[in-house]
């Protein structure tokens, strides 16, 4: 049985709206997570995102229900993506500091490319009702996690020495992520692959000088003496 042409047409048609509507409502997210970022959500409104978009207030609740219905697909909008990435990261075969500078590039790329939304899920998701903000404490808990099993696979393979507290690891990388976040949402002609170089080359060597040792066992670096005054 072949479809008639009405039938072909009715199906392209639909096809077309629904693209139309996706793309529309991209571009409604992408307008809520500036209007928030910029006022925060208690002083944001409607109409500020309508008038952002370009549209008419009445119109906007075709894409949400409400500020707060809009504030909920902002911050999954921030998150959901990256996490994903995180998954993806942390299933693969690569060695511990590899998958440490794709966690890295990840985590500030996505303030990059999702900065205002991304920003406004760190700053605004406690405003949500309990039964939104489950839902991204519970992707944000996942990408904890991952994180904490390549900090754990890094330990195994010798990668880092067996004292380390894999939690508290995971938590110090999210946390300097999140606050360079910040300051890249603000500066856009800050360099990010300096960046990202900068913070991987920080968690692997620290800020301590690691003095090599010569072949007898004594320090091929002296301490610098003390001037005498």
């Amino acid at each position: 049985f072949l479809p008639n042409n009405n039938t072909a047409d009715i199906r392209m048609a639909s096809a077309s709206e629904s693209t139309r509507y996706q793309h529309q409502k991209q571009l409604a997210i992408r307008s809520a997570a500036s209007v928030f970022a910029e006022k925060g959500f208690h002083g944001a409104s409607t109409k500020d995102i309508a008038e952002r978009m370009g549209i008419k207030q009445g119109r906007l609740y075709y894409y949400f229900k409400s500020k707060e219905d809009a504030l909920g697909e902002v911050c999954l909008y921030g998150i959901e993506d990256y996490v994903d990435r995180m998954k993806t990261i942390a299933s693969g075969e690569q060695p511990f500091e590899a998958k440490l500078m794709a966690t890295i590039t990840s985590h500030l790329g996505s303030y990059r490319e999702r900065n205002e939304a991304l920003k406004v899920h760190n700053d605004e998701r406690l405003y949500l009702p309990e039964d939104k903000r489950a839902k991204l404490k519970e992707l944000g808990s996942t990408y904890r996690q991952e994180l904490e099993k390549i900090f754990e696979e890094g330990a195994r393979s010798g990668a880092l020495r067996d004292s380390v507290d894999c939690h508290f690891a995971a938590q110090a990388v999210i946390g300097m992520c999140n606050g360079w976040g910040d300051i890249i949402v603000r500066d856009t002609d800050l360099d990010l692959f300096d960046l990202i170089q900068k913070c991987t080359d920080l968690v692997l060597n620290g800020f301590v000088e690691r003095r090599k040792k010569k072949r007898d066992g004594s320090d091929a670096v002296a301490l610098q003496e003390p001037a005498e005054t």
